[in-house]
């Protein structure tokens, strides 16, 4: 049950929609699947990402995958590989010069779990298979009709919380994003708002309490500030005691263990980094801090989510990447729920392999229409703010 091979399939594709937030934009996906197949055949799949930038050719790709992480891998037991503990010192202390990360962590949870046979929610500990999903619309970027046109086809589908990008120049148009919402979707929704670090601690505490005033009770603020600003963090805190402060999505899991210490959170955010998360998700359990699943590649996140004790919501943006697999994780009235299939469920398709695999770097406007998302309503205006 060792790793024997690999395979890489690179996909480069134009998005349905744009999406962003107050500090970026993207309109494109760029994507590579790794593969990794042990000597029983039996294949683990991660997924590399870039947002903004085409990844470089498939044969790039491999090489650099070959040349820095596969002496690491080759003749491997999964198992192990996700429950080493290296040694952070000098060199050894360095990312790869291409995302292969949270790929990586995957694809050996992927292996891993189906090699004994069990989901990887199962193997991770879980003692529940669903988790409640919010409704994130990725929306900065959007007309106000998209917007709302995407928030009305998110009620329609059970979601009963939302969380919309805020953090524009002009405080009115967060306002307004607000005012569309509330009357969009069902009395008694849950808000969250997102300012991708837009805003100083000071700014964000005055915006907060104008929010409040304006009548919008918000669940929680993510990222309002500078994410190693603690001390800010904290002032937030204290200052808007009403809501709460969503943070540590852009630290690494030392930067979140330090943001916990400092007191500087009330909900940690994690993503798709299995091993990761895991072991900072044990450590806020250890100081009762709640945790949130931001965004995870095709959902895979419901599986650290039903694993982990603190966490009650994951995030779904309505990502149109749902062709890249046989079976996608199943969404229902507001709740995803883990697959019961050997690792983590998801099995790159052939089909795609097939009809989207781009393995050389492709200009955007040779990208052509962007896959069908039957995750959408397809009569939802979908055009960009301009």
């Amino acid at each position: 049950m060792r790793i024997a091979e690999f395979r890489i399939t690179r996909f480069q594709f134009a998005r349905d929609r744009v999406i962003g937030d107050s500090q970026v934009r993207a309109d494109s996906a760029n994507v590579a699947a790794l593969e990794l197949v042990d000597d029983k055949g039996r294949v683990g799949l991660g997924f590399i990402q870039t947002l903004f930038h085409p990844l470089p050719s498939q044969a790039e790709i491999a090489r650099v995958f070959e040349d820095e992480v596969w002496p690491g891998l080759v003749g491997q037991p999964p198992i192990g590989l996700v429950h080493r503990v290296n040694r952070p010192r000098g060199g050894n202390q360095r990312a790869f010069s291409l995302p292969f990360h949270e790929a990586l962590q995957v694809a050996l949870w992927d292996l891993a779990a189906k090699q004994v046979g069990l989901p990887l929610h199962q193997l991770l500990g879980s003692r529940r298979n669903r988790v409640r999903a919010y409704a994130s619309g990725l929306d900065y970027h959007l007309s106000d009709a998209a917007f709302e046109a995407l928030f009305a086809h998110a009620d329609s589908l059970g979601y009963t919380a939302f969380k919309i990008k805020v953090g524009a120049p002009d405080f009115d148009r967060d306002l307004h994003r607000l005012q569309i919402l509330a009357k969009t979707v069902r009395p008694g929704a849950q808000f969250m708002i997102d300012a991708n670090e837009a805003w100083g601690a000071k700014e964000a505490a005055v915006k907060l309490t104008a929010i409040r005033k304006a009548g919008y009770d918000l669940l929680w603020v993510e990222d309002p500030i500078l994410r190693h600003d603690f001390e800010g963090l904290k002032l937030l805190r204290d200052a808007c005691p009403w809501t709460l402060i969503n943070s540590g999505e852009y630290l690494d899991a030392a930067g979140k263990r330090a943001l916990m210490l400092a007191g500087g959170t009330d909900i940690l955010n994690v993503h798709g980094q299995v091993t990761d998360v895991m072991r900072i998700g044990w450590l806020a359990a250890e100081m009762g801090i709640p945790v949130t699943l931001g965004n995870t590649f095709l959902e895979m996140g419901v599986h650290m989510a039903c694993a982990l004790p603190e966490v009650e919501w994951l995030e779904y943006s309505f990502q149109n990447f749902d062709h890249l697999v046989d079976a996608p994780i199943e969404i229902s009235d507001g709740w995803i729920i883990a697959p019961d299939r050997p690792g983590h469920g998801l099995v790159l398709s052939e089909t795609a392999r097939r009809e989207w695999a781009r393995p050389n770097i492709l200009a955007r406007a040779d990208l052509g229409p962007a896959p069908f998302n039957p995750r959408l309503s397809p009569a939802a205006p979908m055009a960009a703010a301009g």
